[in-house]
Formats: structure tokens, C-alpha cells, sequence
């Protein structure tokens, strides 16, 4: 396995860990939310809402986990890659489109990470492909 997988690898369990530490807050209290992420309508974060985010990211987590364990499986690699995508439009939206967060460090080290973790996700898919050639070239 390359080194670039390995270190995507490592950078999913690490995501994954403190995906699960954020689930973790939204159950414990959901003025978390409304103080870290959703700082420009704090009033529509109730406990409902917090604990569907939490089982949100707690979805999230144990998928990008699981992708780090069995990071050749194609189809949980693209579903993982697509979690990042939601997080970063779901985000997005928030800020520009429903104006229920405001561009503060909670809100913007989600989406850098969504952001980098696309980007990771995507320069890996060569590293698997090139595996895939190398395999198939020693098969023959």
C-alpha cells in the first residue's frame, strides 16, 4: 500500500474520532451547537435537532471509520468520499443559503476539513487505481 493511502487512512480515523466526540456533545447538550455552529439563529437548536446532528455524525463517523480500515472497498470509499460532500454543501448551505451559521471557526473547520478531506479522497482514488493496474499486470 502507497504511504499517501496510509496517511489518508490515518487522517480517517482521526476525522472519525472527532466526529464521534461531536456526537458525543450534541447528546450531552445542544447548546453546543447553537454556540459553536449555528451562532447566527441559535434559537432554532433544540434537543431534536441536536441529537438528529448527532446521529448524523455518528453515521459519518462509523462510515469514514470503516473506510480506513477497508480503504480498497470501492463502493464504501465513493460512499465516504460522499459524506464529505454532504457535510461541506450542508454546511455551505447554512451559511449562504439559510443564514443559520456565520463564518466563525466552528463552522469553518468543518468545512476545511470536508474540503481537504475531498481533495485527500480524490488524489487516493489514482493511488487505488494504479494499485488495481499493478495487480491485474501481476495476475497476468
Amino acid at each position: 500500500m502507497s504511504r499517501f493511502l496510509n496517511v489518508l487512512r490515518s487522517w480517517l480515523v482521526m476525522v472519525s474520532v472527532i466526529a464521534a466526540g461531536n456526537t458525543l456533545q450534541s447528546f450531552r447538550d445542544h447548546s453546543f451547537l447553537s454556540e459553536k455552529l449555528y451562532t447566527a439563529s441559535p434559537g432554532l437548536v433544540n434537543g431534536l435537532q441536536a441529537r438528529t446532528f448527532g446521529v448524523w455524525t455518528l453515521l459519518s463517523s462509523v462510515i469514514r471509520c470503516l473506510c480506513a480500515i477497508d480503504i480498497r472497498n470501492r463502493t464504501l470509499y465513493y460512499i465516504t468520499l460522499f459524506t464529505f460532500f454532504l457535510a461541506l454543501v450542508h454546511f455551505l448551505s447554512e451559511v449562504l443559503i439559510y443564514h443559520t451559521a456565520a463564518l466563525t471557526i466552528g463552522v469553518m473547520a468543518p468545512l476545511m476539513v470536508a474540503s481537504f478531506s475531498i481533495l485527500g479522497m480524490l488524489i487516493g482514488l489514482q493511488y487505488l487505481e494504479v494499485e488495481a493496474l499493478s495487480q491485474n499486470k501481476k495476475k497476468n
